[in-house]
Parts: structure tokens; C-alpha cells; sequence
């Protein structure tokens, strides 16, 4: 098979993982094998090879359609019926109708979007045209954000664990005191908390507000577990302008509640605020930060060496990590440093997944 469509199918993969579909390792190579046999010029194989090998419960069918018409710029596939499938083009001027006179031109529509799709992944998102940026921030919206679980004080019910007394108890009472089976059980687990803290300061104006739609993303796809933050010369809270099921909305609502778009930056003095909420503690907090420090770089450091001792995890997300030959030089990066525990690039989509897929690890 060749080299591109494997890029393309793998990349396709880690969409569909971003969004919630469990399109692991093995199911990809399905998808390969299944692909080998069949035609991948053909929009109609491609989506059901896919369907059938990448998802995994009636969940992930919902999920697979808007990934597969994001992913690959338009292409929509009809219901199944007992003919041939057919495939519709939405965004380009030919068209595949399943008629023989235009079957031709399907394939070069499909590798060309495909292609294009998997480029604009890894592309600094500080230099996309206004279409692109509108292509990325389409594709952000259908990341899933899965979470690391943790344990939680509560108990539920399990086959294994320790002795539940009380219901074992009851049990007993119910059939008149004799010995019934042995009730268990076990710790309840949650998703762990996020918390999200987004540099808008001049410096971050670029990527600001891509990195505040990956935000949106995370907080709907977990409202009760994401925090979500912008910092300038303040703190401001914006978890609630972020649960706007629209992004449009969100982002509008997100950009009145911002007093100091394009300003400054003072982190330390913001980080501190930030431990004074106490949402802090146990959560996996991710800082998105060119680390241009404006204020005092000491007071940074011992924010952060506070916040590394309550945080599960510290994760920076600095969009220039991802370009080559970038070393950490500013007197921020430097004092933050040592108390980071991944230190990541933030400057294209595939970054952003990447991100998402640590969420669910850390």
C-alpha cells in the first residue's frame, strides 16, 4: 500500500481517537488490511472500511461521520442501501453522483482533499489563511479530550473489592438472618480534573485565540472536570462562556468576558490568584505560554514550585516548542522550567491532539 494513504489512514485514526473513538492500534491496521483489498480512490470504500473496522460500539457512529466529513474536507457518505453506496461532494465543484461519467474525477478529489487535510495537521497555525484557521478550528471542535480516571472517596458496588458490610448485612436481614453471599465493594473513579490556563498577552496574540478554541473542546467534552482560564495582566475565569455548545457563541462570549486581550503578561502574579481558588489541587494543570514573563521571574518560579507540589501534573504548552531550533531562552520558560512535568509544542492541530491524548494518560 502505498506510503501517503497509510499517513493519511493512520492520521485519520488519530482524529478519531481525539474525538472518542476507541480506533486503537489494531483496528488501524483493520483498516490498512481491509483497504489493501479494496480501492482507496474510492470515497464510498474508504468510508465504510473505515466504519466497519474503526468503530467499536453504536456510540462511535455518530462521532465517525462528523471525523470522516471534517477529515476529509467535505466528503459525506450516504446511508447504506442495498445498492452501491453513494458518496457526495460538498465542498468542491465536481461531484460524484454514482454515475459512470463521473467516476473519473472521485478519486483525485479524494486524494487531494485527504492529503491537504493530513498537511494542514502539522502546520503552524500562526501562518494559516483565514479558510485554513476555519478548517482547524472545525477540526477542534470534535476533539473528545479523554481523561485519566482517579479514585474517588465514594463506593459502587463491584464482583471484587472489600466487604461491604452494611449491604451484606441487609442482605441477611432480607432472608431472615441467614447467610447470604458475601457483598463487595470498590472505590469509585472519576475523571481527573484540567485546568486550563491560556496566555492572551500580545506576544501569544497568534495562536490565542486556536488555543482557546482547543480549550472549548476540552470543557465540553468534560464541563464538570475542565477549569478553563485566560491570562494577560489578570486572571479571568471563563469555564462558564466556554460551555456554549457553539463555538461561535463560545468564542464570543469568551472574548467579551477578556478585559486584557493583547496586553501584557504577568504569570506569576496570575498563577498565585490561581492557587487561591484551589482548583489546583489533584487536577493535570496545563499552562499555554510563550513564557514572555512582563513581571518578576523569581515570583514566577516560586508559583510554580507551589503549584508542581498541589498539581497531579504540570503540562506547558509553549507553540514555539514545535519549531526547529527553539531552545527555552526567555527569563519565564527558564524559571518554569524546572517544575514542569511535559514540556510541549502547541502550534498545529496534530500538536493540539497530541495534547489531548496526554489528557488521557496523565
Amino acid at each position: 500500500m502505498a506510503r501517503d494513504i497509510v499517513a493519511t489512514m493512520t492520521g485519520f485514526a488519530r482524529t478519531l481517537r481525539a474525538a472518542g473513538v476507541a480506533a486503537d492500534h489494531e483496528r488501524t491496521q483493520n483498516l490498512l488490511r481491509a483497504l489493501s483489498a479494496l480501492d482507496a480512490g474510492v470515497p464510498a470504500d474508504v468510508y465504510w472500511a473505515g466504519r466497519l473496522t474503526l468503530c467499536a460500539s453504536p456510540d462511535d457512529l455518530a462521532r465517525y461521520d462528523r471525523c470522516f466529513t471534517a477529515y476529509f474536507g467535505g466528503l459525506r457518505a450516504a446511508p447504506a442501501r442495498p445498492g452501491a453506496p453513494v458518496v457526495t461532494v460538498t465542498r468542491h465543484t465536481a461531484a460524484f453522483d454514482g454515475h459512470p461519467g463521473t467516476r473519473d474525477t472521485e478519486p483525485e478529489i479524494l486524494a487531494t482533499s485527504a492529503t491537504e487535510a493530513e498537511t494542514l495537521r502539522h502546520r503552524d497555525v500562526a501562518g494559516l489563511s483565514a479558510a485554513e484557521r476555519a478548517e482547524v478550528h472545525r477540526l477542534l471542535a470534535l476533539l473528545g479530550g479523554h481523561r485519566s480516571r482517579r479514585g474517588s472517596r465514594r463506593f459502587t458496588p463491584s464482583h471484587r473489592g472489600g466487604l461491604d458490610h452494611r449491604r451484606t448485612t441487609r442482605e441477611m436481614l432480607r432472608r431472615g438472618g441467614e447467610v447470604a453471599a458475601l457483598r463487595r465493594r470498590t472505590h469509585r473513579t472519576r475523571p481527573r480534573r484540567v485546568v486550563l490556563v491560556v496566555d492572551v498577552s500580545g506576544s501569544m496574540t497568534p495562536y490565542a485565540d486556536t488555543l482557546l478554541r482547543l480549550a472549548h473542546a476540552l470543557v465540553r467534552s468534560e464541563p464538570r472536570a475542565t477549569e478553563a482560564f485566560s491570562a494577560g495582566t489578570r486572571l479571568t475565569r471563563l469555564t462558564a462562556e466556554l460551555r456554549h455548545r457553539d463555538p461561535g457563541l463560545a468564542m464570543d462570549a469568551a472574548s467579551a468576558a477578556i478585559p486584557d486581550w493583547s496586553g501584557g503578561t504577568r504569570l506569576g502574579e496570575e498563577l498565585k490568584a490561581l492557587l487561591t481558588l484551589h482548583v489546583a489541587r489533584g487536577a493535570t494543570v496545563v499552562i499555554a505560554s510563550d513564557g514572555w514573563e512582563r513581571g518578576d521571574a523569581g515570583l514566577l518560579g516560586a508559583q510554580m514550585a507551589r503549584l508542581a507540589r498541589l498539581a497531579h501534573r504540570v503540562i506547558w504548552v509553549n507553540p514555539h516548542k514545535g519549531h526547529e531550533g527553539y531552545e527555552p531562552l526567555t527569563a519565564g520558560m527558564r524559571a518554569a522550567l524546572p517544575y514542569i512535568d511535559d514540556f510541549v509544542a502547541g502550534h498545529s492541530l496534530a500538536a493540539f491532539e497530541e495534547l489531548a491524548e496526554r489528557l488521557g494518560h496523565a
